[in-house]
């Protein structure tokens, strides 16, 4: 089945470290509820199957009125068939979840809270320049649980300079202890025009090191796994089969609809990019057209997307489809390219299936760019 992905570019604060596309300015929330609705509207005749999934990213979606998320999802159900036990996601912050903003959102069709704790220390979160506490982390999780939202998936961040050893087995062993069913985990990354990128430039914050970030991603692996936990994609954990369904269908190339400025939709064969800018997005909506970017993608770019996808999960990259969905030449291409890996004993094959060890997961993006292919490969043939 197919999905929507939202995107609700509010936020209170802007993150240090984040890039994502966001205003904090909430004046225009209105306008852009109504124009998300618009768009909705307008892509209906791209999906025929009943949607599986509903996923609000963001920015900060928590921050919408629940009456936004009320009128969003009364477009969604008036225009496409929703599957009755669809998997409904919104991403939250854990200052959003007060007992008021729960208790209305438990009355619509959401059944998944994916929160972002980040961390439970308060010195790490001011430095994050996060809008919540560590108070606030915790008892948004207990609030969220008693009001009968089982589902829920907390982020965290690993990685980062006042992170030491201990704070981040407290962090991990604290989210053990909450008995959410599913943990998704990130090292930090320093992305360009981030007032993080702008402080390690100019000497006021220490740069991200590395051996840390790879220290603590093992030693994440080693307490989930020991708390029950499946490792199944580079940054995601859950307990058995309660993996993130619409983030799984992403990485299995299942098509969805990408709603919202800076949203981005898959067909199968085609990728179509919003446009980033909130003005200009109401504009186009307003006006009855759709901004947006459409990129139609080669046999290589499917193929290219498939590695990165594929092989970043525990099911990993199957011999056979690259054989049925993309040729042989594509097949004798990729067992060549993979020796070298094989060798550092970074990837092995299950079964037909290319799969990563402990020791390849810390090279994921590199392996899987090694494995691209591009058309110039294939000009000797």
């Amino acid at each position: 089945m197919s999905g929507i992905y939202i995107h609700v570019p509010f936020c209170k604060k802007a993150c240090s470290y984040c890039d994502f596309h966001f205003s904090t300015s909430l004046k225009y929330v209105d306008e852009m509820t109504n124009a998300i609705c618009e768009e909705i509207i307008r892509k209906k005749s791209r999906v025929t199957d009943q949607i599986g999934t509903i996923y609000f990213g963001g920015g900060t979606p928590s921050v919408l009125p629940s009456k936004g998320f009320e009128k969003i999802f009364n477009t969604i159900t008036k225009h496409f068939s929703v599957s009755s036990d669809a998997e409904i996601t919104i991403e939250a912050n854990p200052d959003d979840l007060d007992a008021k903003k729960i208790s209305e959102l438990r009355q619509l069709p959401v059944n998944r809270f994916s929160i972002g704790i980040q961390s439970f220390f308060d010195e790490d979160l001011i430095w994050m320049n996060r809008a919540h506490n560590a108070g606030e982390a915790e008892t948004c999780i207990k609030r969220s649980q008693d009001a009968g939202f089982e589902n829920l998936s907390i982020d965290l961040i690993y990685g980062y300079p006042l992170l030491t050893d201990n704070k981040w087995l407290s962090n991990i062993n604290k989210a053990i202890e909450f008995q959410t069913p599913h943990i998704s985990a990130y090292s930090l990354t320093v992305e360009p025009r981030t007032a993080l990128a702008s402080a390690i430039k100019k000497g006021k914050q220490a740069p991200v090191n590395d051996e840390q970030s790879a220290s603590q991603f093992i030693t994440l692996i080693d307490k989930l796994k020991e708390g029950g936990f499946e490792h199944y994609e580079i940054s995601n954990f859950s307990k058995p089969g309660q993996y993130a369904v619409h983030n799984t269908n992403y990485w299995r190339g299942i098509p969805y609809l990408g709603i919202g400025p800076s949203a981005h939709g898959f067909s199968g064969k085609t990728r179509y990019l919003n446009i980033a800018n909130n003005a200009a997005y109401l504009s186009e909506l307003q006006a009855g057209k759709l901004a947006e970017t459409i990129e139609e993608l080669s046999l290589y770019d499917r193929f290219n997307e498939y590695i990165m996808t594929s092989l970043r999960t525990m099911w990993g990259t199957s011999l056979a489809k690259i054989e049925s969905d993309f040729g042989k030449v594509f097949l004798t291409d990729t067992i060549k390219n993979i020796k070298p890996f094989i060798e550092k004993k970074w990837l092995e094959n299950q079964n037909d299936h290319l799969v990563l060890t402990l020791d390849g997961k810390l090279f994921a993006d590199h392996i899987a760019s090694e494995l691209f292919i591009t058309e110039d490969d294939h000009l000797k043939y």
